[in-house]
């Protein structure tokens, strides 16, 4: 890992909370994300389960974790399963975490080597009434692909028919939605490493730079910041192509006159930043560039000031395209008759604002949580309104990451310029 190393108390105290949901004489069983092959014998790059990581902090592949609270015996109610360190595998891959060295990250002092699993995991399985089986849910999910989860999951039902099974994916949503203050430290610091990349780039942008040199310019930040790296594909689009929500060809020129949308967010300890900033590529935003910023801007602040525990984001996102409707007819976008007989599914301002608002952020970029259920205080979103127009080929969107509190939330990327005048002022100097 490039980050430094994380306070263990952060999977210690999610641990506890995911055993404080389970029902009594009942075990808990995760694993590790498979390797993916690429091509020839080349895999992709390792990304850990995000729900085993949100409880051990291990990367490490062939990893399990074995939660019993109830075993008889105290040494095994919480177990983390390793791949045993092979001499010649650690000679073509690298070393392999040791046992003193897995506790440290995880707080667990209970290891146990895969390869010796077998036989302590019958026993176990035998004194419980329930087995709680992780499927790494998320709503934007597409379940194609036969993963570990559901292969393991698959083969425990086969083998022991007769016990309880229960979804560990139905805590873990409500659970991983709302995050720590220790969680928050870390996503913190992914902030503060975007954003000094965002006051860097400032300097470099001019007409003639490509997106890819810009795109080069975040990775090389990130990484000299010990970032592991984006926590998503950056988008770099310039001109009409920031219509384009997850543009990532990033490979046109930036041209005079235009406007760049910028949205990218580093990667730190496994937790995300995600910032969306737009800039003019001259330094100097136009009049009527200025005014759709500023509408922009409008929204994501009305956005802020709603965003409270207690609101749904299915109604929180309707209060916004209702003052969108608002500022979408003062700037000329729509009028009066648009408005009147606009299609309530459908409605007329998402013309030109056709996404969500906000959605959770943690270790993963699109997190875990729900839409439906009122938001609560520890919950972390985005909150990214945007104005899209083809008629003038241009795209704006601003983003800001915000922690929900008991009575509001706090901006976590308040010190990020997102001011017109601030950001014209930081790229002439």
């Amino acid at each position: 890992m490039k980050y430094l190393p994380l306070n263990p108390e952060i999977f210690i105290q999610n641990r506890k909370r995911f055993v404080d949901r389970m029902e009594k004489n009942s075990i808990a069983i995760f694993n590790s994300n498979d390797e993916l092959p690429t091509n020839g014998d080349a895999l992709h790059r390792f990304k850990q389960n995000s729900d085993l990581y949100w409880l051990t902090g291990i990367e490490q592949e062939d990893s399990m974790l074995v939660l019993f609270p109830g075993n008889p015996d105290v040494k095994f109610r919480e177990v983390l399963v390793l791949v045993r360190p092979n001499e010649l595998k650690e000679k073509w891959d690298g070393h392999r975490l040791r046992v003193h060295e897995a506790t440290a990250i995880s707080g667990i002092t209970q290891i146990v080597w895969l390869d010796s699993l077998e036989g302590l995991l019958q026993a176990w399985i035998h004194l419980a009434d329930t087995i709680y089986l992780n499927t790494n849910e998320n709503d934007r999910k597409a379940n194609l692909v036969p993963v570990r989860d559901y292969r393991f999951a698959a083969s425990m039902r086969e083998r022991y028919p007769l016990h309880n099974y229960r979804r560990s994916a139905k805590i873990l949503k409500d659970l991983r939605a709302v995050k720590t203050a220790l969680e928050v430290e870390v996503v913190q610091k992914a902030i503060d490493i975007t954003e000094a990349t965002f006051r860097k780039l400032l300097g470099k942008i001019k007409p003639g730079i490509m997106e890819y040199e810009i795109e080069a310019e975040i990775y090389h930040s990130f990484l000299s910041q010990r970032a592991t790296g984006p926590a998503y594909g950056s988008i770099i689009a310039s001109g009409d192509r920031a219509r384009t929500l997850h543009y990532v060809e990033n490979n046109q020129e930036c041209k005079e006159g235009e406007l760049l949308l910028m949205d990218f967010g580093a990667e730190y300890g496994n937790y995300c930043a995600d910032l969306t900033r737009t800039v003019p590529v001259s330094g100097k935003f136009s009049r009527r560039q200025k005014t759709v910023y500023n509408a922009c801007l409008h929204l994501h602040r009305y956005a802020a000031s709603i965003l409270k525990p207690g609101i749904s984001i299915v109604d929180y996102t309707e209060k916004v395209g209702d003052e969108a409707t608002v500022v979408f007819q003062k700037i000329g976008l729509l009028k009066k008759s648009d408005i009147k007989n606009e299609d309530p599914s459908n409605r007329a301002y998402r013309k030109y604002l056709y996404h969500g608002i906000s959605h959770h952020l943690g270790i993963d970029v699109h997190d875990l949580g729900t839409r439906t259920e009122p938001v609560k205080a520890g919950m972390l979103f985005t909150i990214e309104p945007g104005i899209y127009i083809e008629e003038e080929n241009m795209g704006i969107r601003i983003e800001n990451n915000f922690w929900i509190t008991r009575n509001g939330n706090k901006d976590l990327m308040k010190n990020i310029p997102i001011e017109v005048e601030e950001i014209e002022a930081l790229m002439k100097r």
